[in-house]
């Protein structure tokens, strides 16, 4: 999960692999798979980043579990 921040300043977490897309025009805009919409204060760039980061955290997880077996 990732943690974002609505307009009004409350933050919630999203599961980046529901997210479909991302714009914008001004404000940031997810769309989720299932066609929820969230506006969000973090810039486009910095919601790909922390995808990012959420997917590289994933893949060293299941590295490092591999590795113990």
């Amino acid at each position: 999960m990732i943690i974002l921040t609505r307009l009004n300043n409350s933050r919630f977490a999203v599961n980046p692999d529901l997210v479909e897309r991302i714009h914008s025009n001004p404000d940031t805009t997810l769309t989720l798979v299932d066609g929820t919409t969230y506006i969000v204060t973090e810039s486009m760039t910095e919601v790909i980043d922390l995808m990012a980061q959420y997917r590289a955290k994933v893949i060293s997880l299941a590295r490092f579990h591999d590795a113990g077996e």
